[in-house]
């Protein structure tokens, strides 16, 4: 990430997270790690960015009430068309739940992850869109790492 001109890196955990400063706009740094990670790593895999703000407010929207120990949100690389968010919510997914906010989708598994009717993979064709998927806690102390920035 220094390499490719972000600032005061750190990291979280071995989860893929990294918390940075970077004055690049968002896309073309999203693309600049994609092709960093592929030369270094030999892995096309992509890259979400989101804002301290962006986070914070994720958080904030938590839909399924004061338990959150089965949550999960998947950040999408951009919002999904409108056709294509339909489609997802007329799955039965039960009993998982999902709520779809603009490019976050929050997902409740109350058999947790090894038990959901709905993967990651699945979730990404059905909006046609690239996401990757973390738990609450995970999502929590990012947004605590970017506040303590």
């Amino acid at each position: 990430l220094a390499a490719q001109g972000c600032e005061d890196v750190r990291t979280y955990i071995a989860s893929g997270n990294a918390v940075f400063d970077s004055h690049t706009e968002r896309a073309a740094l999203a693309r600049r790690l994609e092709r960093a990670i592929h030369e270094a790593f030999g892995v096309e895999t992509p890259v979400v960015l989101r804002t301290a703000a962006e986070i914070a407010a994720a958080v904030e929207r938590h839909p399924f009430g004061e338990d959150s120990s089965h949550t999960h949100v998947a950040f999408l690389a951009q919002k999904p068309a409108a056709a294509r968010v339909k489609g997802l919510a007329a799955l039965d997914l039960a009993p998982d739940r999902i709520q779809i906010d603009g490019q976050e989708v929050y997902w409740h598994l109350p058999n947790g992850v090894q038990g959901a009717r709905l993967s990651a993979a699945r979730l990404e064709k059905e909006l046609g869109v690239a996401a990757t998927v973390r738990n609450w806690r995970t999502v929590t102390r990012l947004a605590q790492m970017t506040a303590e920035r």
